[in-house]
C-alpha cells in the first residue's frame, strides 16, 4: 500500500515541466507570428547601404545605370550592355529607386562614343549616383554544348557618387558571379532561346539590384532554381 501512496504524487511533478515547456513553445510561436503580422517578414539590408551608410531610395535621389561589355562578349551578344542596363534599371525602379531613362542614357552614349568615365554620364544627367556594371563574361549555354541552356556571367558592380560640380567618386564596388539555373541546365528543346535569355537577364538584374535595394530573406530560397 505504501508504494502506491508514494508513487501517485510524483506523476503530476513529472507532467508539470512538460506542460510548462509546451506552453512556452506555443507562446514563442504566437510571438513570432504576431511579429511577422506587425512588422512583416524579415528583410536583408542591401550591401550598398551597409558599406556606405547611404541609400538610393532616399528622397530626391536619381540614379543612372550604365553597363560596359568588352568586344569579345559583344561579338556573341551585340547589345548585351544596353539590354542589361535596361533590365537593371527596371529592377531598381520596381523597388522604389528613381532612375534616369535607360533609353536617354543609350542615346547619350551613342552621341558620345569617346566617353570613358562613369562620372561623365552622371554629370550629363545630373544624377546623384551612377551604377556602373563592368560585364567581363556572359554566356547562355552550358559549357561544351549547344543543346543545354545555363546562364553564366562575371561582373564588377560599382557605384559613383556625384558632386554638384560634376565630379564623382567611387564609393562602392562588389563582384557578382552568377549562374542560372544552379541545379541543372535547361534543354534547348524545352524553351526558346529568346525566352531563356529574358529569364536569365531578369534573374541577373535582380542579383545586381539586391546590392542596392532591400529584399525578403525568403527570396533567397528561390535563387537555386
Amino acid at each position: 500500500m505504501s508504494r502506491r501512496i508514494l508513487s501517485l504524487p510524483t506523476r503530476p511533478l513529472l507532467i508539470l515541466p512538460l506542460v510548462v515547456v509546451s506552453l512556452l513553445l506555443s507562446g514563442c510561436r504566437v510571438g513570432m507570428l504576431l511579429g511577422l503580422l506587425i512588422a512583416g517578414p524579415p528583410t536583408v539590408e542591401p550591401e550598398f547601404d551597409k558599406q556606405t551608410k547611404e541609400s538610393m531610395t532616399d528622397k530626391d535621389v536619381t540614379v543612372a545605370v550604365v553597363c560596359f561589355a568588352p568586344t569579345e562578349v559583344k561579338y556573341a551578344f551585340e547589345n548585351i550592355d544596353h539590354e542589361l542596363a535596361k533590365f537593371v534599371s527596371f529592377r531598381l525602379r520596381e523597388n522604389k529607386i528613381s532612375i534616369i531613362s535607360p533609353d536617354h542614357i543609350r542615346a547619350w552614349l551613342e552621341e558620345n562614343k569617346d566617353w570613358d568615365k562613369p562620372e561623365e554620364i552622371g554629370a550629363a544627367f545630373n544624377a546623384t549616383y551612377v551604377i556602373y556594371v563592368d560585364l567581363n563574361e556572359f554566356s547562355l549555354f552550358e559549357e561544351g554544348t549547344a543543346t543545354l541552356y545555363r546562364g553564366r556571367s562575371e561582373a564588377v558592380v560599382s557605384a559613383w557618387k556625384m558632386d554638384k560640380d560634376g565630379s564623382g567618386e567611387k564609393i562602392f564596388s562588389m563582384e557578382k558571379v552568377s549562374k542560372f539555373p544552379q541545379q541543372q541546365p535547361v534543354s534547348t528543346s524545352e524553351e526558346t532561346y529568346n525566352n531563356f535569355k529574358a529569364r536569365y537577364l531578369a534573374r541577373l538584374s535582380d542579383e545586381i539590384g539586391r546590392f542596392f535595394y532591400e529584399y525578403y530573406l525568403a527570396d533567397e530560397i528561390g535563387t537555386a532554381n
